[in-house]
C-alpha cells in the first residue's frame, strides 16, 4: 500500500484502498477518513524522517493520531511508508475476573504497557504475571507444579501456531526461565505481539477455561435440584 500526501492536502492510497483501523476510543474496526493533513510545502522545505496526520473515525468520529515514516520526497508530493504507528493503540480485553487477584492486577499493568507500545515493559510485567499465576496454581493444586501446567499449554500454543523454536526462544525465557530481569531479551513489536497472544491463551486455558465449566456445571446442576424439588408425586 502506497500512500501519497498530495499539495492540495489530499491522501491517496494505492488502489484507492479503503483504510481502517481499531479505534482506541469505541473498539470498533471502521474506516478512517483523513482529517488533518500536514502542509506539503512545509514538509518538502524541512523534509522531515517522520510526519503526522490525524483521522477520523467514521464510527465515533474520535481523532486519531498516526505517525508515518516519510519514503520519498516528490517535486508537489510526499510518500510515506505504509507502516506507521499508532500513538494510542485499542485498550486489550480479557476476562480478568478468572485470574487470582495478584496475577490480575499484574496483567493489567503488562496490558496497558503493551497498549502504549513499551514493549520490554510489557515483557517485564508478563514475567511477574506469569510467575504470580505459577505460584497459584501450585497453591490450588496442593504443590502439584503450576509453572509445568503453564509449560505444557504454552508448547501446545508454539505447536497449533508453528512457531519454530528460534522465534519462539524469546518467549519461553520471559516467562519460564530464572535468570535475573536484566537478562530478558528485548522485544520488538512483532515480538511482543506474540507474547501478548501467548500470555491470553495460557491464562485461558490455566484459569478462564477451568472457571467458566465450574460455574455453567454448578448452573446446571442448580437447575436439576431445583427442577427435582419442583416434582411431586401422583398417586
Amino acid at each position: 500500500m502506497t500512500i501519497i500526501v498530495k499539495r492540495d492536502k489530499t491522501v491517496h492510497h494505492s488502489n484507492n484502498e479503503a483504510f481502517g483501523l481499531e479505534c482506541p476510543y469505541c473498539g470498533v474496526y471502521a474506516h478512517m477518513t483523513p482529517q488533518s493533513i500536514p502542509d506539503v510545502q512545509t514538509v518538502l522545505d524541512h523534509r522531515p524522517k517522520h510526519v503526522g496526520l490525524v483521522y477520523q473515525c467514521d464510527a465515533c468520529q474520535a481523532p486519531i493520531f498516526l505517525r508515518f515514516g516519510v519514503k520519498a520526497f516528490g517535486q508537489d508530493t510526499v510518500e510515506l511508508n505504509r507502516n506507521f504507528l499508532e500513538l494510542e493503540r485499542p485498550k486489550e480485553r480479557f476476562p480478568f475476573s478468572y485470574l487470582p487477584k495478584h496475577t490480575e492486577m499484574l496483567f493489567r499493568e503488562a496490558l496497558s504497557c503493551y497498549s502504549n507500545n513499551n514493549f520490554n515493559a510489557f515483557a517485564s510485567m508478563c514475567r511477574r504475571a506469569a510467575a504470580s499465576s505459577f505460584e497459584s496454581m501450585s497453591s490450588e493444586n496442593h504443590g502439584s507444579s503450576g509453572k509445568l501446567r503453564a509449560f505444557d499449554e504454552v508448547m501446545m500454543a508454539q505447536d497449533i501456531a508453528e512457531i519454530d523454536d528460534a522465534s519462539f526462544a524469546p518467549i519461553k525465557r520471559i516467562l519460564f526461565e530464572t535468570s535475573e530481569e536484566e537478562d530478558l531479551p528485548l522485544l520488538n513489536r512483532a515480538q511482543a505481539g506474540v507474547l501478548l497472544e501467548v500470555m491470553k491463551d495460557m491464562f485461558y486455558q490455566c484459569f478462564v477455561r477451568r472457571g467458566k465449566l465450574s460455574r455453567a456445571i454448578k448452573v446446571r446442576r442448580f437447575f436439576v435440584r431445583e427442577g427435582n424439588g419442583g416434582l411431586r408425586p401422583t398417586a
